[in-house]
């Protein structure tokens, strides 16, 4: 074609090779195109292996491709696909009931992403007050260096300034305060508050674990107050922190808490898990989504579900976490560039004393993949199944980048 397109074979014209991209440039994606994937490795289309500890952000937390999962997968495709939620979708109620029998949750609304599970976690807040309690509350109380999503509503909750940036006037009704911060969440509150969220560790915001004492303080707060307390569990939830999901390392039960990343493998779901009592505020039309707990979507949760649970992978999410954490501090305990080691499970921060962008790419040179969290710190997320012997590697990988780094500075 003139224009400087070429034409497939089913007669689509398409952009030719060395061309602007088609895609918006919302992303500063690494130079790097992965193909193939299979447990804790992926290849790109030179043939090159990498070492997975990233985990597509805490997503594939049964490794890349499970073949449990993708032999659901495959049945599925080739039954039904979608149909609409005006329908009874059967495999919703499955995975309903899996969610449900293994968490203090009574009800789900399922979605498809991380974002719309907050959003609806926010809009049940607010329903839940001002239809049920007739009190008109609608403020959520969020907190500093969190991270709970981008649509316009989880930005605005989310406490980073730089993911808010052109997006002003932004929607009303949320308030950031300092994690740790006693005096300052309480001074918060106010007669329209209707929800307080919290991650359990702040995973995008450098991997900090909220202290017992503050959770303590929260549930306080909230039952004080008459306030819902919502857990964001996008990325601690399904195993990764060594519980199924990490309230229950603090021994609480929130009266609202979402999933996505890990519950479906890769396939794109989100869920939104709460109390029996919030289900006077979500009736029938309140809320809803098209392609929230499609048959193939429910598909890869069941079937993640049921692995996750039968094999007790957040168990062994624990022990191969503690390794990985003894490995780290022995190797890099040492090490002038390394500031602390935190995290819970399979979800590790690595602080180190000065920005480590050119680390990540050192890292992808040799063969290891791990993303920041923040720009001082290395975040690490191996699957669920990753053995000693790939943590004995990735521990070896990343000292020598770091070591590397350290020497080429002086």
């Amino acid at each position: 074609m003139s224009n400087g397109h070429n034409v497939t074979a089913g007669g689509a014209a398409v952009k030719e090779k060395g061309q602007e991209s088609a895609l918006f440039p919302t992303y500063a994606r690494y130079p790097l195109s992965l193909v193939k994937g299979e447990g804790s490795w992926l290849w790109d289309d030179q043939g090159k292996r990498y070492l997975d500890f990233m985990c597509g952000l805490a997503v594939t937390n049964l490794g890349h491709a499970p073949k449990a999962v993708a032999e659901r997968l495959k049945q599925q495709i080739d039954t039904l696909w979608h149909v609409s939620n005006l329908f009874q979708i059967p495999g919703q109620e499955q995975a309903a009931q899996l969610l449900t029998a293994n968490s203090c949750a009574d009800a789900v609304f399922f979605c498809n992403s991380g974002a719309e599970a907050n959003e609806a976690a926010i809009k049940l807040a607010r329903r839940y007050h001002q239809k049920v309690k007739q009190n008109g509350k609608y403020e959520v109380i969020t907190f500093t260096q969190s991270f709970h999503g981008r649509t316009l509503a989880t930005l605005t909750a989310t406490g980073q300034d730089k993911v808010k940036e052109g997006f002003l006037p932004l929607p009303a009704g949320f308030k950031s305060v300092p994690l740790h911060d006693k005096e300052a969440l309480e001074a918060a509150v106010s007669d329209v508050t209707a929800a307080v969220m919290l991650e359990m560790i702040q995973a995008e915001g450098g991997v900090y674990p909220v202290e017992a004492d503050f959770v303590d303080y929260v549930v306080e707060l909230c039952r004080e107050h008459g306030l819902l307390l919502i857990v964001d569990e996008i990325q601690t939830g399904m195993g990764r922190t060594g519980k199924l999901f990490a309230h229950e390392h603090y021994g609480i039960e929130p009266d609202i808490f979402t999933i996505a990343k890990g519950v479906g493998s890769g396939f794109s779901v989100g869920a939104m898990l709460g109390k029996g009592y919030l289900r006077e505020a979500f009736t029938a039309g309140s809320h809803g989504s098209t392609f929230g707990g499609t048959p193939l979507a429910m598909a890869a949760v069941n079937a993640t579900v049921e692995i996750i649970v039968g094999e007790k992978l957040a168990d062994r999410a624990a022990e191969m976490g503690e390794y990985l954490m003894e490995r780290l501090n022995s190797r890099l305990g040492d090490s002038p560039f390394v500031k602390e080691v935190r995290g819970k499970g399979l979800l590790i921060g690595i602080e180190c004393v000065e920005p480590i962008g050119e680390l990540v790419l050192a890292g992808q040179r040799k063969g290891l993949l791990f993303v920041p969290a923040g720009p001082n710190v290395i975040r690490l997320l191996p699957n669920l199944y990753v053995t000693k012997e790939e943590i004995d590697q990735a521990v070896e990988l990343l000292a020598e980048v770091i070591e590397e780094h350290t020497a080429a500075k002086k």
